[in-house]
Formats: structure tokens, sequence, C-alpha cells
């Protein structure tokens, strides 16, 4: 893909507006970023080691989980290590590399929520059957499709945009690599490109986000059947935590990649929230939300602290 091309390095310029912050700015992305890394490993190894949580739904958490791992680390270091005072220079290879694992990430993350409100629909819907229906097969099926789709997508956007020359400016506008900044610094007439890029990004999220919609429509009329007060409460806050998630994860998309003027600070803004913030939240959501995986969470921080049972 680059072999059209006579950059061999771009240079990242950061946040916009953010100039003289550096030093605030990296004490705050670094507590951030390592509390996103703990929490998100906590979740994990609560679910790994309660065996009351070895169902599909703590399943597909757990892949949560590592997705959000990861998500921010395909940004965040470079971000880190620029904002201590080191090069803000990226190499070709390393912006293509930026640019793949970020969507194959949130693409792999967008289909996944899907696939968790498909399970909630399962599992609220056909109680008696759940187990027969989200077997360990499905889930495995599900896991993997979830990845694949996500890299075929990622693989597309990368090539799509890695395919143009570029042989002139090499500052990128941005704090890492993305599709909008770096379109505009490609040698080449770039507009039917950006509207295969609007499409194909517009109408993925779209695609899912409607999925999750119809899911728990289905979800809300079967909660809405349940005589019990008590049961209607636990279906609503079983299904709270996950609601939450998809509305922080959906909404930045919307924000960045749909507007019809592109506003790079906001852009900026957004990405930051999108990268380190909700991935953050995420175990906190789950956790806070959901008295099983609290409880499992409490025992594995005693483990570690080495704290007396209560």
């Amino acid at each position: 893909m680059g072999n059209a091309s006579v950059v061999t390095k771009f240079i990242l310029l950061g946040i916009p507006h953010t100039e003289d912050l550096e030093t605030t700015l990296f004490v705050l992305f670094l507590g951030c970023y390592v509390f996103t890394l703990m929490g998100n490993l906590l979740i994990l190894l609560a679910i790994v080691s309660s065996t009351r949580l070895h169902i599909p739904m703590y399943f597909f958490l757990c892949q949560l989980s590592v997705c959000d791992i990861f998500f921010p680390s395909v940004s965040s270091p470079k971000m880190l290590f620029y904002l201590s005072g080191n090069s803000r220079a990226i190499s070709y290879a390393g912006c293509v590399s930026q640019l793949f694992f970020y969507h194959f990430l949130g693409c792999t993350e967008c289909f996944l929520y899907t696939v968790m409100a498909y399970d909630r629909f399962v599992a609220i819907c056909y109680p008696l059957r759940y187990t027969v229906i989200m077997s360990h097969r499905v889930c495995a099926i599900l896991a993997v499709g979830t990845s694949f789709f996500g890299c075929i997508q990622a693989t597309f956007l990368t090539t799509l945009t890695f395919q143009l020359p570029y042989c002139g400016p090499n500052e990128v506008d941005y704090f890492f690599c993305d599709i909008p900044v770096l379109l505009k610094l490609a040698c080449a007439d770039t507009s039917a490109l950006e509207m295969v890029g609007f499409v194909s990004v517009g109408l993925m999220p779209l695609s899912c986000f409607l999925l999750i919609l119809t899911s728990y429509s289905r979800i809300v009329c079967s909660i809405l059947q349940i005589r019990s007060t008590e049961g209607r409460r636990r279906a609503f806050s079983t299904c709270s935590a996950h609601l939450t998630a998809i509305l922080l994860s959906f909404m930045p998309v919307v924000l960045i990649y749909l507007q019809p003027t592109p506003n790079p600070w906001l852009n900026a803004t957004v990405q930051v929230l999108n990268n380190l913030v909700t991935p953050m939240l995420n175990p906190l959501i789950y956790s806070l939300r959901n008295k099983e995986v609290k409880y499992s969470l409490r025992k594995v921080l005693q483990q570690v602290a080495f704290l007396p049972e209560q």
C-alpha cells in the first residue's frame, strides 16, 4: 500500500488548541490509561475465577474487557510518549497499524454489543431454551465472528485510505492516525473515497444499532408482561448496564464520522473520551450494576490484598 507514497513518516501534532498543556494532559491521560487497564483486568480476573460467572453473558463481557484493554493501547502509548517531550514522528507502517487496529477493535466492539443484545434477548424472551440456544459452540462462533467481521471492515477502510499517494505534507493535525485527517494529506482527489468511507463507516454502526434496537424492543415487550415488580426490576437492571455502554460507544461514532462539517477540536475531544474514558467506565458500569460481578470482584480484591473475608 505504501509503494506509491514518498512519505515515510508522519508527524502527529496532537490535540488542537492544547499548547503548553502537555504535562497536565500527560498526567491526566496516564491516569485514565492505567485505570482502564487495571479495571478491565480486574473484571477479567473476577469472571475467570468465579465458576458462577461462566455463562454466555459474562463470556461476552470478557471479550469486551479484552477489547477495552487493547483499544486505548492503539493510540495512548504514542500520545503519552510525545506528551512527555519525545518525538511526535510515527512511521508510515506505524500509521497504517494505528488506523487498522483502531477500526478493527472499534468494529469488533460494535458487533460485540450487537451479540450481547441478542444474548439478553434470548435470556429474557426464551429463558427455558437459553442454554440450548446459547450453547458453547454458538458462543464461540459469535465471538470469532465479531473479530472476523471487524477485521474485514478494518482491512477495507485501511486499504481504502492507504491506496492514496502521500507525497507532500506529512503533519497529521490529530493525536493519532485516522481516516478524516489522513485524507486531507493525500495527493489525489479523495471525494469518491470519502463518500465510500462515509457509507461504510456509517452503514456498519447503523446496522448494528438497528439490530440492537430490535432486540431491546422485544425485550421491553417481554419485561412488561412480567407480573412481578421484582422480576421487572431485575430484568431492567440486567439490561441497563448494556444500554449505557451502547450509548457511550455509539455516540462518538455519530459525532465524529457522520457530522456534515468536521470540527477538529470537537473530534479530538470526543475521540479522547472514546479512546480512554469509555473503556475506563465500562468496568464500573458492569460491576456497579451487577451483584454477581461485584461479589466476585470483591473476592479477587481480597485475595490480591490479603484482606479477610467479610
